[in-house]
């Protein structure tokens, strides 16, 4: 390979995003959108290939923390903003930027990589696997009703300007974050990206709309939406898009959802990432005409497997030695032990006879308890070698509720 790696120069930004506007179809973006991502940009924590003085592949790694079983905010390095000029694909750049950047990753002491991806099968050989799932629905709601829970009909329902709603919705989004593994904590500045809202990108919708759900004048809950106005010649047609909903209690999520069910002069409710759990699927009274669909969200790379597991808690005791294979980082191969429950774990190097056989790929997609060791085992990718201990393994690692990305990076 011929060209140059080296970490990002903040002079350099404006080249180096253009690389990956170019690898992403050559629109570019928004200056209110590009502007956002150049001020979230860690430039000591991204990298740029270069072949003399053009820019032909580009990474990054916010610092993260996210959440995962047990509650205890991890240290994780954000993957993004990933790219390879066409130029110059199959000549080993994207390898050389996963290696640096994994060893990068590990000298930062986080134990944790995360990543989404615009092309799923590219990132399993460097040791990322699908750690999390988002539903995708459009709901007919002219033909599917609400079942509200008792204490609803309690919640005062207020539309406020999004940009003044904004500390008051962060403060409930910061107390979910615990509940459900996968969930970012956002940082100071992180709190604008649920605010982008370029015009030329809105496609004939409304500006951003906030509703927030309050109790005894304490906001327990709130919606992010646009409203498409529609009409056809029986009548209106409109269209709500969900941005985000988050609330402290089931009747404040069921005021929200009842809410966007209602606004008049629309007939659909459409959004493309919930939990697969989210609990309006159990409110509606016909599933079948909410087209319903699901697409992978998180990847998980355990970069340094025995403090990965040691982060989490177990929902049933565990005590499994663990046989890993992990050729991109050859320091987690081997044997570990692990043994924990919902009060903690220790995992460390063994010697031992190993009980289940895997690589870091599937280690990172039932990390968060998104996916089962024992639906993994089905499909090839795990090996039980003592008898029972796959079942046991496989109900530990399980989560109370599914894991979940709420936006994008």
């Amino acid at each position: 390979m011929t060209t140059q790696l080296r970490v990002l120069q903040p002079a350099e930004w404006d080249r180096w995003y253009g690389q990956l506007e170019l690898a992403f179809g050559g629109v570019a973006e928004a200056p209110e959108e590009r502007e956002l991502w150049e001020a979230l940009t860690e430039p000591e924590r991204s990298l740029g290939a270069w072949d003399g003085g053009t820019c032909v592949g580009t990474a990054g790694a916010f610092s993260f923390r996210i959440s995962v079983p047990g509650g205890a905010l991890v240290p994780a390095a954000g993957v993004t903003m990933v790219s390879v000029a066409p130029t110059h694909r199959r000549r080993g750049v994207l390898t050389s930027m996963m290696r640096r950047q994994l060893d990068d990753v590990r000298a930062w002491g986080e134990p944790l990589a995360v990543l989404t991806a615009s092309e799923p099968d590219i990132y399993g050989r460097f040791g990322y696997g699908v750690a999390t799932q988002q539903l995708r629905a459009e709901i007919d709601t002219t033909r599917v009703r609400l079942s509200v829970p008792e204490g609803t009909d309690d919640v005062r329902l207020r539309l406020v300007p999004p940009a003044e709603a904004s500390g008051a919705c962060e403060a409930v989004y910061a107390r979910l974050v615990r509940e459900r593994p996968g969930m970012i904590a956002r940082a100071p500045g992180w709190e604008r990206l649920p605010l982008l809202d370029p015009p030329g990108e809105r496609g004939g919708a409304s500006p951003l709309q906030c509703v927030l759900a309050e109790r005894a004048g304490e906001v327990v809950g709130y919606a992010l939406y646009t409203n498409k106005p529609r009409w056809e010649p029986a009548g209106a047609d409109g269209v709500i898009t969900l941005r985000y909903l988050g609330a402290l209690d089931p009747a404040a999520d069921a005021a929200l959802w009842r809410y966007l069910f209602e606004v008049d002069l629309t007939t659909t409710v459409q959004f493309w990432n919930r939990p697969v759990d989210d609990a309006w699927q159990l409110l509606v009274s016909d599933i079948r005409r909410c087209g319903v669909s699901p697409r992978d969200g998180l990847f998980v790379r355990p970069v340094e497997v025995g403090a990965a597991l040691e982060a989490r808690t177990y929902q049933a005791p565990v005590d499994v030695v663990l046989e890993v294979a992990d050729a991109f980082c050859p320091w987690n191969e081997g044997r570990w032990r692990l043994s924990g429950d919902s009060k903690g774990a220790t995992c460390s190097r063994t010697t031992d006879a190993p009980d289940l056989a895997l690589s870091v790929r599937e280690l990172g997609a039932a990390y968060l308890g998104g996916f089962s060791l024992a639906s993994l085992a089905a499909a090839g990718r795990v090996r039980e070698l003592r008898r029972g201990a796959l079942a046991e393994a496989s109900l530990a690692f399980g989560s109370t509720v599914a894991p979940w990305l709420p936006h994008g990076f």
